[in-house]
């Protein structure tokens, strides 16, 4: 796999010096939460991003729930971590990987390579009996230089376009119900973006909590032709991110995330919505 390590990968590795380990839970609702469980115990060396103040802007009027951050702010960030593009950097959470592959994402967006999401997380670790640890790293800070790929994020204004024409297939990754528009636990309005198809991101693993293998993700979406044009959202640019690195792993190679998604769609006054099936 490409983008996921084992935990024994990452286990035979751990005090391998060009390594970055980073912690991303986080608990949406609870903001606080993942920080908490951090400072209690973690893998040695790891150090801690959090989702809402290290990986994402403040919300405002546009952008979604959960925007893009300043680059020089993301920048600053990943460098106290001590990131910089030669490290290796292995992600986990505690979600099913919708936090670490956020990260993992907004690396990738930077331009840097070695990024992977560790597969399970911190209970199977923990569980696992491997190392565990409450001490904070001393971390070496580093320069990080993002080199922008705009290739990799979409617009409003491309989705809307793709929304109408066709041109890009649209996939939310949100659960059903809240793709169908049934509920909305988040979010002031309740649907989809007309034309999306509907990819659960928690489809891209196995019932163990294991991520599927490049085979059975070329199966799983297999109803999308590989040459095809996709543009990945959910509800705030979070759980989109594991959809966009399962494609990348089944060899789609034209994926872009709607950093906004639903949350940014329905924003604008005049974005159409729709509820059921497609």
């Amino acid at each position: 796999m490409n983008h996921i390590v084992s935990m024994k990968w990452l286990l035979a590795r751990l005090y391998e010096p060009d390594l970055v380990i980073v912690d991303c839970r986080f608990t949406l609702g609870q903001p606080d939460q993942g920080r908490t469980a951090y400072d209690e115990t973690h893998i040695p060396r790891a150090v801690y991003l959090d989702l809402e103040k290290d990986l994402s802007s403040p919300a405002a009027q546009h952008g979604g729930r959960h925007p893009l951050p300043d680059m020089e702010q993301l920048a600053s960030a990943f460098g106290k971590a001590g990131i910089h593009q030669d490290a290796r950097v292995v992600i986990y959470d505690d979600q099913g990987g919708m936090m670490a592959s956020r990260l993992w994402w907004m690396l990738k967006y930077t331009g840097h390579e070695q990024a992977y999401v560790m597969d399970e997380g911190f209970t199977a670790w923990k569980e696992a009996s491997y190392p565990v640890t409450d001490e904070t790293p001393v971390v070496i800070p580093a320069t990080y230089e993002p080199s922008l790929q705009p290739a990799m994020l979409a617009s409003m204004e491309d989705v809307r376009a793709a929304s109408k024409d066709g041109s890009h297939i649209l996939i939310d990754s949100r659960d059903p119900r809240r793709y169908a528009g049934i509920e909305e636990p988040l979010d002031v309005k309740a649907g989809h973006i007309p034309g999306a198809v509907n990819y659960f991101w928690k489809g891209v693993q196995d019932a163990s909590g294991h991520w599927k293998d490049a085979q059975a993700l070329q199966e799983h979406f297999s109803g999308i032709s590989k040459d095809a044009q996709v543009i990945v959202y959910c509800g705030s640019g979070v759980s989109a991110c594991p959809n966009v690195l399962a494609l990348k792993e089944a060899g789609y190679t034209n994926v872009k995330l709607y950093a906004g998604s639903w949350s940014d769609w329905i924003s604008y006054e005049g974005n159409p919505i729709s509820t059921g099936e497609e």
